[in-house]
């Protein structure tokens, strides 16, 4: 029989954002802190918030966790509401558009409930500044009617807890990030947390790997949870093809070699960048819209995607002129820093 295989990898598999491929990633995620893999010192803090807050039988202070993409900012929220017991209300920022949306939000949660805003840094200025008085006071002020017979009516809401996500805190307001009592940033995982959240998702699958199999996907995972589970879907194809449906280092490195993810876990996006940095612009600097502009990728796409994990690995380093290629660049593509002589020239 002859399968092709290219029509599971229409998206980037490295890509941190959700994609179809995703649709089973709810069952992976952990209900509790003993369950999440990682971010070991946010869960610790986190933990004695939430066992302070159970025993005074309060809501949990509001919350804001931030990081790259694909980290467990949306797990860690749920995880939380299945600690306290209560329930959670999942939107996103751009999803409420008029102050009239969060407001039918609010007034519809239940004492101690959670209500989760993802990318909150993208909300409608209008609508942030109803959102003011509703986390500080827990009420919020609605106009009725237009001109000079309108009026302010005040509604009381049941305290809640608020839990915003973002990848970017930066692009807060400092009134909206002042108002979080809790402030969480999730790190990119290590090899060894990420070859066990990669065994815990192969057991849920059903599938068979072994110790290497496991960590030669999380070595080229780029750190990052959301990335390892769509890589081991991608390997587990193969592996059923050609390996007896066990996922071993061999089953694995050959996989990913088919899916262009080197040992580092950079792919072709990664490639083009850093060699278009060296071949176009000697090394860098360059700016970050003309890189964009050079391989065809939005520049968010690579300031939030790809830039993060090679400036962790070394190789990228952002000046005030623009991004450049360091030497460890050079040595992994092969290549030599010729960039000052050929300028030169």
């Amino acid at each position: 029989m002859s399968i092709d295989f290219s029509q599971n990898y229409e998206a980037p598999v490295v890509t941190s954002s959700l994609t179809p491929l995703d649709e089973g990633e709810t069952s992976l995620r952990p209900r509790f802190l003993r369950e999440y893999t990682g971010q070991e010192k946010a869960k610790e803090n986190l933990a004695v918030y939430i066992e302070a807050a159970r025993r005074r039988n309060e809501p949990l202070d509001h919350v804001l966790l931030y990081g790259p993409p694909g980290l467990g900012k949306t797990t860690l929220a749920g995880v939380i509401a299945n600690e306290m017991g209560v329930n959670i209300r999942v939107t996103s920022g751009p999803a409420i558009e008029k102050p009239g949306d969060l407001a039918a939000l609010l007034t519809n949660l239940n004492p101690g409930d959670i209500l989760f805003i993802d990318e909150i840094h993208r909300l409608n200025r209008v609508v942030e500044e109803i959102l003011y008085p509703a986390m500080e006071d827990f009420a919020i002020d609605i106009i009725v009617g237009k001109g000079p017979s309108a009026n302010s009516i005040r509604l009381d809401l049941p305290r809640f807890t608020l839990i915003g996500a973002t990848t970017r805190a930066g692009q807060l307001s400092s009134p909206l990030r002042d108002r979080f009592g809790v402030s969480l940033r999730l790190e990119l995982y290590r090899t060894e947390e990420l070859a066990r959240i990669v065994t815990r998702s192969a057991n849920l699958f059903g599938m068979q790997i072994d110790s290497d199999g496991a960590r030669e996907i999380a070595s080229r995972s780029r750190g990052t949870p959301r990335i390892a589970n769509r890589i081991l879907r991608r390997v587990r194809d193969y592996a059923q093809l050609y390996y007896d449906g066990v996922i071993t280092a061999e089953a694995a490195a050959h996989a990913l070699e088919k899916l262009e993810i080197d040992a580092l876990g950079l792919d072709r996006i990664d490639h083009r960048m850093l060699r278009a940095i060296i071949e176009n612009y000697g090394g860098g600097p360059v700016g970050l819209e003309t890189l964009a502009a050079t391989i065809g990728e939005e520049a968010v796409t690579l300031e939030d995607v790809y830039e993060p994990y090679l400036m962790q690995i070394g190789f990228l380093s952002r000046t005030p002129r623009g991004r450049c290629v360091t030497q460890l660049a050079f040595e992994h593509l092969g290549l030599h820093p010729l960039g000052q002589q050929q300028m030169k020239l």
